[in-house]
């Protein structure tokens, strides 16, 4: 399957994967080389009744639940074309901070949808990427050919529309979806002429398989990681080795910035992020400590071998230190608890029988769910299902369905009210905030 980019980028009624909504979905599919294919995708999504954007966020896109509900699609129609026509096989699905936050979204939507929430992104040699950790490895590594932009006080920052702006690339409507698809695609030629080395190796090492050779436990070696955790005075980057296994088959890996026994002897050590989950399947950006070369590269980000080397041999000296860092790994809690089937998105997976009924519910037509009750194994389905139904096909409820999805949005929207209130309070601008209070009484 012959392999292409899709760019895409999402505005958002706030911030919370599992809890918010996606309102605007736009993209534009390139070749591997960055050159377009096709017209660009700008799609906006129905506000559903069982939630409250966050006026903040509101007040940033400048997109009102009105103009979703009058121009968007609901949201089963926008994953049926995305899963049709977008996340087709071979594609490259990617953005700017897209893993971390774009991404999430996606796998959220298509939950309550009713659609595998991961397969867009694995099934069929399609794949993700993300250029913010690529922008970031750049800046730190081979800045040549471009120009960073600084906050005021002096700062590095890779804000995506200073980016932009510093090297004089057309950015016309920040937090704009389609303008910052058009954005992140200039960035990623940018890098791709001035550094074509570093960009073609990132591209070729963000899979889970082609990272795992650079760090697994087999084979312990110090390499170069750029993650957004780390510190911005040496640009995200440090060096790192794996030292325990972590859940869900990833790994930990230590900072060799720090001496493990300054750390120890410190009376309350703070670990994270000396000590961070390094996750396989989120495109992290790592190479082999060849890039730093004999001098320069380590002065970019701070570092000595000699420093790395010593921090090594004393991190070797104390095995009782991984063992502890995976124990206490172990008892983080991952996610909040979920309060609803929604949010129990990573509860675990659908066994074989109910990945045949959820497939049988999202190719139903509105008439067949009148009484479509499949027999779910998965207690979250049953309930998931009812709330499908009331966001996109309410006329399809019973009596006593319509009660209990009436009871589910009531108590949901009560539970956003005082957050979405006290943003509210907090708006300068007339017409965003006249737009959220007549939305708010229309859901009322």
């Amino acid at each position: 399957m012959k392999q292409n980019f899709f760019f895409y980028d999402l505005e958002t009624s706030g911030l919370k994967s599992r809890e918010d909504r996606i309102m605007q979905f736009a993209g534009q599919r390139t070749t591997l080389d960055l050159e377009p294919i096709g017209e660009p995708v700008n799609i906006l999504v129905k506000m559903t009744e069982d939630a409250l954007p966050s006026p903040g966020a509101i007040n940033v896109t400048k997109i009102t639940p009105q103009q979703t509900l009058m121009d968007g699609v609901s949201e089963a129609d926008f994953c049926r074309y995305v899963m049709e026509e977008i996340f087709v096989p071979g594609t490259v699905a990617l953005g700017y901070n897209t893993v971390r936050f774009d991404d999430e979204f996606m796998r959220a939507i298509l939950w309550r949808n009713f659609y595998d929430p991961y397969e867009w992104e694995w099934k069929d040699e399609r794949s993700r990427w993300d250029m913010l950790d690529v922008v970031r490895m750049t800046r730190a590594l081979r800045p040549e050919g471009i120009n960073w932009p600084v906050t005021p006080e002096g700062k590095p920052t890779n804000r995506l529309e200073l980016l932009t702006k510093e090297n004089g690339l057309s950015h016309e409507h920040a937090h704009d979806a389609l303008s910052d698809v058009y954005a992140t695609i200039a960035v990623a030629k940018l890098i791709k002429e001035k550094q074509p080395s570093l960009f073609g190796f990132l591209m070729e090492n963000r899979g889970k398989r082609q990272v795992q050779r650079y760090v697994n436990l087999e084979n312990p070696h110090p390499v170069v990681y750029t993650s957004g955790r780390y510190a911005n005075e040496f640009n995200k980057t440090t060096v790192v080795v794996p030292i325990a296994p972590s859940r869900n088959g990833n790994v930990l890996v230590y900072d060799l910035r720090y001496d493990l026994e300054e750390l120890l002897a410190e009376e309350e050590p703070r670990f994270y992020p000396i000590v961070k989950e390094l996750c396989y399947n989120k495109c992290p950006i790592v190479a082999p400590l060849s890039v730093l070369g004999k001098a320069d590269g380590w002065r970019k980000i701070g570092l000595t071998q000699e420093a790395v080397d010593k921090n090594w041999e004393i991190l070797k000296k104390h095995p009782e230190f991984a063992e502890r860092m995976k124990i206490e790994n172990e008892s983080w809690p991952e996610f909040p608890p979920a309060l609803e089937p929604e949010q129990a998105i990573y509860d675990g997976f659908l066994n074989d029988s109910d990945r045949l009924k959820v497939e049988a519910v999202r190719n139903a037509e509105p008439e067949k769910l009148v009484d479509f009750c499949p027999d779910f194994d998965d207690e979250r389905l049953p309930e998931l299902l009812l709330h499908y139904k009331g966001r996109n096909f309410p006329e399809t409820l019973s009596e006593h369905e319509m009660e209990k999805w009436e009871s589910y949005r009531r108590g949901r929207l009560e539970r956003l009210l005082p957050r979405f209130l006290e943003e509210l309070n907090m708006i300068q601008d007339d017409f965003v905030k006249e737009e959220l209070k007549l939305y708010l009484e229309s859901l009322a």
